[in-house]
């Protein structure tokens, strides 16, 4: 740009120089050339560095790793503090079947809709064989050949303590079925976590059936499916772990009962309500709750799938451990499929509960 500037007022010179001697008019003086403007300095504005995220522990990523390592079977697991942005987990982003740990979803969505007033834990409702569902379903013997009126409270207290299906199903039609769960799921922004059709028709596909009312006879359930080719029933198994219609995965859950914990879900009663309930679980006893120290409270949900030939497709738990100072730590362990002993799922959870007690008590 200067170089052609520079020809231009060259060229300008020696054309009004020419005219000046042709002209013999030296008295006039050339107008003054304005000078081109130096261009503007170009300023950069590099984005500000985003913070860095602490890194998780590694002594307590290492150690999880190497519990998760040793363990036979497809296995997720995550474990996130309350105040912490680290998540150390393994297959942690994976769908995993939940089984009764979906139960956790209807419980909020129950006690969110008595937040807002629906309706309250001492509503009566009637419960008649028709509810019934299948597997565990303590509720059936005060049903029995008629039915039962008991409260919503009561329902709570049997789905969350004593993982009872049939109480879960009545409950999540309660508050407007499957897709009312969805919904809220979605609303609450848990991310990776899907609910399935409720428990009668993910037990029965599972197994490779269809539902059929006279399955809530336990017995005809398991004679209908003892009748099913190993082939079938296997295939059965596959696609529900390839794709479990009730998958989430460990992070997604492990977050969310960071968020209950802290009471972002629903009011501080109902919190306390649900987090009381899941404290006092009668099941579950030797999974995660087995490591844990004394002193620590621990609140929790599992869930347990349907086996074929040794080989279970689910066994799960997923709890809020808090230390003696207050500190909270969600622990997420979801077996997909295995074919390990109880004994080694046993110590697979007891030896992640323990392990992060120890981190924390090391700190």
């Amino acid at each position: 740009m200067f170089g052609r500037v520079r020809i231009a007022l060259v060229a300008g010179v020696m054309v009004m120089t020419a005219c000046v001697s042709s002209q013999e008019t030296p008295s006039r003086q050339p107008p003054p050339v304005a000078m081109p403007k130096p261009a503007p300095r170009l300023v950069i504005q590099l984005p500000r560095p985003e913070p860095e995220e602490p890194p998780a522990p590694l002594a307590l990523s290492r150690a999880i790793h190497a519990l998760w390592a040793g363990f036979d079977g497809r296995t997720g697991i995550a474990i996130a503090r309350m105040g912490g942005t680290w998540v150390i987990h393994e297959r942690g982003d994976e769908l995993m079947p939940q089984q009764s740990v979906s139960k956790l979803w209807v419980a909020m969505a129950v006690m969110d809709a008595i937040d807002r007033g629906q309706f309250s834990l001492d509503d009566r409702v009637t419960l008649t064989r028709a509810d019934l569902t299948v597997f565990n379903q303590p509720i059936a013997a005060a049903i029995g050949q008629g039915s039962y009126t008991t409260t919503i409270a009561d329902l709570l207290d049997r789905q969350m303590r004593r993982s009872d299906n049939t109480a879960n199903d009545f409950l999540m039609r309660k508050v407007g079925g499957p897709q009312a769960i969805r919904n809220f799921i979605a609303a609450k922004g848990f991310g990776a976590i899907r609910f399935g059709p409720g428990e009668k028709h993910l037990q029965a596909k599972t197994a490779g059936l269809n539902w059929r009312p006279e399955y809530i006879d336990n017995q005809v359930f398991r004679n209908a499916r003892a009748k099913l080719s190993d082939a079938a029933r296997t295939a059965a198994m596959d696609a529900y772990i390839a794709d479990p219609p009730d998958g989430a995965s460990p992070i997604a859950i492990a977050r969310a009962l960071l968020r209950l914990k802290r009471g972002d879900i629903l009011s501080p009663s109902s919190t306390r309500y649900l987090l009381n309930l899941m404290s006092t679980s009668i099941t579950g006893r030797q999974r995660l709750h087995g490591g844990v120290p004394a002193g620590w409270r621990f609140a929790h949900k599992t869930g347990t799938g349907q086996e074929l030939k040794g080989r279970q497709a689910g066994f799960n738990d997923v709890a809020v451990l808090t230390a003696p100072d207050g500190t909270s730590y969600a622990v997420v362990v979801m077996i997909a499929d295995t074919r390990t002993t109880l004994a080694k799922r046993f110590e697979l959870m007891q030896g992640i509960s323990a392990t992060v007690a120890a981190y924390h008590q090391q700190q």
